[in-house]
Order: C-alpha cells, then sequence, then structure tokens
C-alpha cells in the first residue's frame, strides 16, 4: 500500500502546476482507476487462459474466446483493448497521450454501462502537460493492484483514492474503523443501502461488501448516495463499480440539502459521515423534511438528521456520525429538535467516538443511532456508550478502532447491556432530568482506568 501511495504522491506531485491542484484527484484517480482495472482484467484472462489450455482448445480459439464477452466473468468491468495499460504505455511517447486516455475512457464506458459519465475526459491537449502526463502514466505504471495482507484490491484502489483526496481534494473519506463500526451496529443484511453524503463511496462500499458476505456472496446489493463534489461522485461511482456493487448516486452530484436526488427513497439503513460543523447551508424553512423543528442556519447537524429520519422505511436504522456539538448544544431550536427526536423514540444508541478518528480535522465526534421500530425491550430508552477513550495510535496524528474495540462496542449495541464507566440504557425520564443533553458521560459514571491510555501504555512496554 505504502509503495502505491508514493506512485500516486509522485504522479501528483509531477502533474502539480501543469494542472489545477484541485483536478489532481480527477487526473490522477482516472490514471489508477485504469491501471486497476486492467490489471484486473489481465488477471482474469490469465486464469481464463490457463483454464481454456487445460481443456485442449488451440491457441487460435483460444485467443477468438479470451476476446468473447461471453466466456468472461459478467460481474467484472469489461477492458477494451484501446483502454488496456500496455497499450496505453505503449503511446506515451506521442504528443497525444492525453487522447489516448481519453479514448480508453470513452471505450470503457461504453462497455460498461454502470459507467456511463463516471469516468475523467480532461486529459487531452490544452489541458495537461503531455510530457509531464506520460510521465505521470509511467509512475502509475510501476504499481500492480492486487489483494494484499492490508486487503483486498478494491479496497487497496479505495484507500488509493482516500489518500489521494485527503492529500489533493479535501477530506471526503470516513475512515475505515468508523464505516466497520457503523456497519457492524447496523448489520445491513439486506435491502436498501444510502449514503447523502457518499464521498468517495466507501462506508457504501464497506455495507455492500458486508451484504454479500451474508448473502452467499451474490453480489447483487444496489447502494444509493449523494455527492455534492463533481469530481468526487465520478471517484464515488469508480470505487463502487470496482467493488463490483450496482448503485444508484443520482443522474447528477448535488446538494442533498437543497436538492434530494432519491425522492421517493425509503432506505432500509442510512450511514452517514456529513461534512462537520457546515453553516450557510441551503436552508428552507418550508421543507417537509423539517418535522421535528427548522434546524438554525449557523449548523445543519439537525438538519442531516431530520433527513436521514425522512429517509428510512417503517422498521429502517441509521447510523449519522456528527460533532459532538449536537450532543448538548444549547441553541433553543437545536434543543427543541432534539428533544423532539427523543420523545419521538427515535433515538436508539448514542456512541462517544475517541479524538484523532478523522485526518481533516481534530473535532471530537459522536456517533448517532437512529430506529423508526425499536425491540419492545428498547422503547423509552436510549443506550449510552462512551468510546472517547479507545482507539490506538498508528501514527502521531491519527487514531483507528481495532478489532478488540469495534467487538466491544457492538456487542455492547446488540447486546444493550450496561457496564460502568462504558455504557448504560438509560430511560426517557433520565434524559428528561438532564434536558435532553445526551453526551454519554453524563449516563455512564465514571470508570476507574483509562482505557485508551492503557493500551498506548501496553504497546510501548511490550
Amino acid at each position: 500500500m505504502q509503495e502505491i501511495k508514493d506512485a500516486v504522491w509522485e504522479a501528483a506531485d509531477r502533474l502539480r502546476g501543469s494542472v489545477d491542484a484541485m483536478d489532481l484527484p480527477e487526473y490522477v484517480g482516472g490514471l489508477i482507476f485504469l491501471k486497476y482495472v486492467s490489471d484486473t482484467f489481465a488477471g482474469n484472462r490469465s486464469e481464463l487462459r490457463a483454464r481454456l489450455d487445460t481443456e485442449g482448445y488451440d491457441e487460435d480459439r483460444v485467443e477468438e474466446m479470451l476476446e468473447d464477452r461471453e466466456f468472461s466473468d459478467k460481474s467484472a468491468i469489461w477492458v477494451p483493448r484501446n483502454a488496456r495499460w500496455p497499450y496505453i504505455t505503449a503511446r506515451t511517447a506521442t504528443l497525444h497521450v492525453g487522447e489516448v486516455i481519453n479514448d480508453a475512457m470513452y471505450a470503457t464506458m461504453l462497455a460498461n454501462p454502470t459507467l456511463r459519465g463516471a469516468l475523467p475526459t480532461i486529459f487531452g491537449r490544452g489541458t495537461a502537460d503531455q510530457e509531464r502526463l506520460a510521465e505521470a502514466v509511467a509512475l502509475i505504471g510501476r504499481v500492480r493492484f492486487t489483494s494484499t495482507e492490508e486487503g483486498p484490491a478494491p479496497d487497496v484502489l479505495a484507500e488509493a483514492y482516500e489518500f489521494l483526496l485527503g492529500r489533493f481534494g479535501g477530506d471526503s473519506r470516513t475512515p475505515r474503523s468508523v464505516g466497520q463500526l457503523i456497519v457492524g451496529i447496523l448489520e445491513p443484511y439486506g435491502g436498501r443501502v444510502y449514503d447523502p453524503a457518499c464521498g468517495s463511496g466507501g462506508l457504501l462500499a464497506q455495507a455492500a461488501t458486508f451484504m454479500a458476505a451474508h448473502q452467499g456472496g451474490s453480489g447483487d446489493s444496489v447502494v444509493y448516495g449523494q455527492e455534492i463534489n463533481e469530481r468526487t461522485w465520478r471517484l464515488a461511482r469508480m470505487n463502487l463499480a470496482v467493488h463490483g456493487v450496482v448503485s444508484d448516486l443520482g443522474d447528477r452530484w448535488g446538494d442533498t440539502l437543497a436538492h434530494d436526488e432519491h425522492p421517493g427513497l425509503n432506505a432500509d439503513f442510512v450511514m452517514a459521515h456529513p461534512p462537520f460543523g457546515v453553516s450557510d447551508w441551503a436552508r428552507n424553512e418550508d421543507d417537509p423534511r423539517w418535522t421535528y423543528g427548522v434546524p438554525p442556519p449557523a449548523n445543519a447537524n439537525f438538519a442531516w438528521l431530520q433527513h436521514a429520519v425522512s429517509k428510512l422505511s417503517e422498521r429502517g436504522t441509521a447510523g449519522i456520525v456528527l460533532a459532538n456539538g449536537s450532543l448538548s448544544s444549547r441553541s433553543p431550536s437545536e434543543r427543541r429538535i432534539r428533544q423532539a427526536l427523543v420523545e419521538a423514540d427515535l433515538v436508539a444508541a448514542i456512541v462517544a467516538l475517541p479524538g484523532q478518528l478523522f485526518h481533516s480535522t481534530r473535532i471530537a465526534a459522536c456517533l448517532w443511532v437512529l430506529a423508526k421500530d425499536k425491540p419492545a425491550d428498547h422503547r423509552d430508552r436510549i443506550l449510552f456508550i462512551d468510546a472517547h477513550d479507545m482507539g490506538t495510535m498508528v501514527s502521531r496524528t491519527e487514531r483507528v478502532l481495532d478489532d478488540e474495540d469495534l467487538a466491544k462496542i457492538t456487542g455492547a449495541y446488540h447486546a444493550y447491556r450496561n457496564e460502568r464507566g462504558f455504557c448504560f440504557s438509560a430511560g426517557l425520564k433520565a434524559v428528561r432530568r438532564h434536558e435532553y443533553d445526551l453526551a454519554p458521560g453524563r449516563y455512564v459514571g465514571a470508570t476507574t482506568q483509562p482505557r485508551a491510555l492503557t493500551k498506548d501504555l501496553y504497546g510501548v512496554f511490550n
């Protein structure tokens, strides 16, 4: 993975100055997409060739069958001849390498209807410097996208996208361990999954992977999403395509709070990590989504929560990551909405998350779990989980939730149990007594030992 990140960084650095910095994720992301699908296609062809040779076909017939889509994996992306990496690299010495890449993008979209409009076609002359573009092609050509100990090949590609976006396009990703937590709590075994702020598609890919694993690997899940940034919307479509996920991210990119691309959707699961602290958002006081109160103009937290509720089916559940301010803000309008959500018995659980999980901000965050139809013994109760001191530092600036942490949090949620200093199932009377302040620390009680400090020290001395 580090080799891939190094190549991605060098390719972006080579193009920098030749193209706008905000366009770098699309240029480099497009190249690594072509390299990935070409590597995967070549690997599939090698396996098919070996099988055909074993079955006794002569060479001419084997070559014919390799180019016949009827014999290929129908779920895989078909790569036309002029989009295969060897074809592209053989033509990088020309002054028209950008047109070669554009032609490859068009051919791939034509051959794969789910990719229509998803791939960038910005490589022609008059945009990037063609010599630098050829150098970037050579750098990306050094790596091979295959499964590693760190994850399957599609996940490796997704991490490369996330690295790109984090460095050059703003951080639109949900950390993998946070995604695992949301999926582990919601357990989307089947149905419609929706992310209204899908970024590069990481959460949807994790949900679809979970569904496929629990449906016997059928791989026929459909996920829905929306993304405000055009470049990130394209990357999300590419990311989901290489995961073999059938997705509907709307006809185009757009602001979910201003214009919903999925107005008739009733989702079984809503999962989202919307941007923190959005102010001056597209606020319409007459919007029918504001069932529990009109969110204030200075913060979109309760717009995202109510949008999620509006999308849930009668038995749907949602997991929404927000800044901790959403739990205890004293703004009158936010407090009223928080109270209304609690009194409507929509809040199933609140999880206080540790700091330094998110690359783009040090703001403390939490996970809201909403449910339209709670089990009978959970009604009029909220489970509070205080995980703020969990996780392990994997670098000076990044903390992750490991498998043990994830198992502890998701286990507590599904058991709906009490554990002093960690989790507590509080009735509505207790919540009213705390004036609808939902910070878990108010409910779970004190713990005698800081978990994260203990874990970090254990790592130092062992």
